[in-house]
């Protein structure tokens, strides 16, 4: 009991002490940074300038450029199959691994449809044999002068057109495998010469051509897995550094320590709107068929970017359409620079024009320094303009 009564006693005198001391004087603000001309000057010990850390433009050297890059077939030995008639799978001749030539049946179909178009090439080939019999007798009856001349010629024409029907009726069979007759075995062949990557179809399967639309998955895709594409994603700024014909060198993931060459033979024409990059498109070898499609990696390359001087990327403003830089000429003294910018990477810019190697640069927080740098301006304008009105004159 005696203890509580003497915690508010205690508390009171507390109170009355701190209120007996001397108030802490509030310390004097920071001097503002001052404008002379085209500088921006701080004074000494100024707190603002630990925030604003400098670096030293370097000379610019040839630097090693990284770019992504996708394993793909090579669409020029690489085909896909699809069938031109409706019908149902008899027969599988092929299977996914093996090694195949260019022109072997990989699977037959009994084909109604492809019926019809052989016995449309048996028809022309009848109908060409009447047209020559008939064309013979005409020429024998106009020898004998009973035939007149334009029976004959008509007769000729008749020649021509069933041997043209033929040609055309006899061209569509051969393409898909038919030799002649009619038996509705409508054969896959093989266009190119590699191994079979993927395949779709089964014994006893129906199939029609429009089930078969885009995206669809072929029956069969041939390819030649030693031959290989790379698609690689380059910025507009590194474009330049694979021309046509240009050997570079490509990393997998899979293989770090393996270094694979490649050859630049395509490039697009168009930037991706969303990645802001160029599809480059290069042939690699895959001889020993250590690369497989899809993998991916990066190109690598050394690239000179021309004269001029690095700095940091975060060291470079945009303001009204000019690209600015602050350069410290003194401790505790900025001046904008205008600055042109040769080349863009993630972390570094090369300043072609603006900037001179062993120049010292700000390195961060440059927008807080160019909002400072206006409020400077603005507080030096409004000094003149009050001045301008004391003036007596």
């Amino acid at each position: 009991m005696r203890y509580r009564r003497f915690v508010p006693i205690c508390l009171a005198l507390l109170f009355a002490l701190s209120g007996c001391q001397d108030p802490q004087p509030p310390s004097p603000p920071a001097a503002k940074p001052i404008l002379e001309g085209s500088q921006l000057r701080f004074p000494a010990g100024h707190p603002q300038l630990t925030s604003l850390p400098t670096v030293m433009a370097e000379r610019a050297q040839p630097v090693d450029i990284e770019m992504p890059a996708r394993v793909v077939w090579d669409e020029d030995r690489t085909q896909r199959l699809y069938p031109a008639f409706a019908g149902r799978v008899m027969r599988i001749q092929a299977d996914v691994g093996q090694r195949i030539s260019a022109g072997q049946v990989l699977a037959e179909l009994a084909s109604p449809e492809f019926g019809v178009a052989q016995a449309e090439s048996a028809r022309a080939q009848a109908d060409l044999g009447q047209a020559r019999r008939q064309h013979e007798r005409l020429r024998d009856l106009h020898g004998l002068g009973v035939a007149p001349r334009k029976e004959l010629e008509q007769a000729e024409t008749e020649v021509l057109r069933a041997q043209a029907e033929l040609e055309r009726a006899q061209a569509r069979t051969q393409l898909y495998g038919s030799s002649g007759g009619v038996n509705q075995r409508l054969a896959l062949v093989a266009g190119v010469t590699g191994v079979i990557i993927e395949r779709n179809v089964n014994p006893g399967q129906e199939l029609r051509p429009d089930q078969f639309g885009p995206g669809s998955p072929a029956l069969y895709v041939l390819s030649d897995p030693t031959r290989l594409w790379l698609l690689i994603d380059v910025r507009e700024g590194e474009l330049a550094a694979l021309p046509i014909g240009r050997q570079i060198g490509f990393v997998a993931h899979a293989y770090p320590q393996r270094r694979f060459t490649a050859t630049v033979h395509a490039s697009s024409d168009a930037i991706d709107p969303v990645s802001r990059t160029i599809k480059v498109r290069a042939r690699i070898d895959n001889a020993d068929r250590a690369l497989k499609v899809e993998m991916l990696g990066k190109v690598r390359l050394s690239q000179s970017l021309g004269e001029g001087v690095f700095i940091p990327a975060a060291s470079v403003f945009l303001q009204e359409g000019n690209h600015w830089a602050y350069v410290v000429p003194a401790p505790g003294v900025f001046e904008p620079r205008k600055v042109s910018i040769g080349h863009r990477g993630s972390s570094r810019v090369l300043i072609s024009a603006g900037l001179a190697e062993g120049e010292r640069v700000v390195s961060e927080n440059v927008l807080l320094l160019a909002r400072m740098y206006r409020n400077a301006q603005e507080t030096q304008q409004q000094g003149h303009a009050t001045t301008r009105q004391d003036d007596p004159r």
